[in-house]
């Protein structure tokens, strides 16, 4: 409202800790989202505590809007210094197969098995999507493989537990896909830095962009948040073929701040500006992302976890008055 951006949300509420969840509500958030065609959620959080049903909500939404592919630009926010500083990476995760898949079951007592499956289609989706990114960061480099598996800056992760992989764990080379994208993978791939998270923590400058299946990819995603002030300044989005979500970039956000108004709002914040410039509507997008940025490199408002003693309401009224005056007029 303070920025005058053009567009009418259809609000809906659905949250495992509120008791505001159930299959109906589910329903009727999935028909909105096919409806409009994109989205802007919040974390969907699921308690850890067993409830009879493996599939968290979260997970079926993405199953139902079939959200193969989910990306993070992990980059780092001027005026707030961490360790790694002007870093700008992009993790590309497989979110709808893999080790999530809930098809945990208990052969015996003695026993219980987690399958993993993944499909080439969904595979191939994703370097669909990986392709184009480096890309446009590369455009007139061609990827090599150096020493360490670093492809060019791509690198891509994955595990044997499906069809034509080798059996190192945490390198996939499925020779199907591979060999749709010649300039990415070449024939004979070095093998994949490990241990890979020592690495990203180390050096993170060497990887511009990740290609993950599921659960390292989630690994990878809250790893990488942390690298440049964590789950609240990292914004995220899924895709299909058909619809795009706009969330929060890390999976495990600060969950101790539900209702204490001290939560970080710079990861949605800057997913509303993601979203924004995925309708063209570049000029509100920027005067979002830029007023959160010159708060930040202000650093008189920050939240608790950045440092500051701010509220929740304070970083967004910080916002709203360092929007250019003429916005909302």
């Amino acid at each position: 409202q303070a920025g005058g951006v053009p567009v009418v949300f259809d609000e809906h509420h659905l949250s495992e800790v509120q008791n505001t969840a159930s299959e109906e509500k589910l329903d009727r958030v999935v028909d909105s989202m096919k409806e409009s065609k994109v989205a802007l959620i919040g974390k969907i959080h699921t308690p850890m505590e067993y409830k009879g049903d493996l599939a968290s909500y979260d997970m079926r939404l993405r199953r139902k809007l079939d959200l193969f592919a989910n990306v993070v630009h992990v980059k780092s926010l001027p005026g707030y210094q961490t360790r790694h500083n002007n870093l700008d990476l992009v993790i590309i995760r497989e979110q709808t197969e893999g080790e999530y898949s809930s098809l945990e079951h208990e052969g015996c007592p003695c026993a219980r098995q987690e399958p993993s499956q993944h499909s080439q289609p969904s595979q191939y989706s994703q370097l669909c999507l990986s392709w184009p990114l480096w890309l446009r960061g590369h455009p007139s480099v061609a990827p090599s493989a150096p020493p360490g598996g670093n492809l060019g800056g791509l690198a891509m992760a994955g595990s044997a537990a499906h069809p034509g992989c080798p059996t190192t764990p945490g390198f996939c080379s499925c020779p199907g896909v591979g060999l749709s994208f010649p300039q990415v993978f070449p024939a004979s791939p070095a093998p994949f830095p490990f241990p890979f998270p020592f690495q990203l923590v180390q050096n993170p400058y060497q990887f511009d962009v990740l290609v993950m299946p599921n659960l390292y990819g989630n690994i990878v995603d809250n790893l990488a948040a942390g690298l440049v002030g964590g789950a609240g300044v990292v914004p995220g989005e899924s895709y299909s073929a058909e619809y795009a979500v706009f969330e929060l970039g890390a999976r495990h956000p600060f969950a101790q701040a539900v209702g204490r108004n001290i939560a970080n709002p710079t990861a949605m914040l800057l997913s509303a500006s993601n979203m924004l410039r995925h309708l063209n509507l570049e000029y509100h997008s920027n005067m979002i992302s830029d007023a959160v940025k010159k708060v930040i490199k202000g650093g008189k408002v920050r939240t608790r976890d950045l440092g500051g003693y701010s509220t929740t309401s304070d970083f967004v009224k910080s916002v709203i008055d360092n929007l250019h005056p003429h916005y909302g007029a």
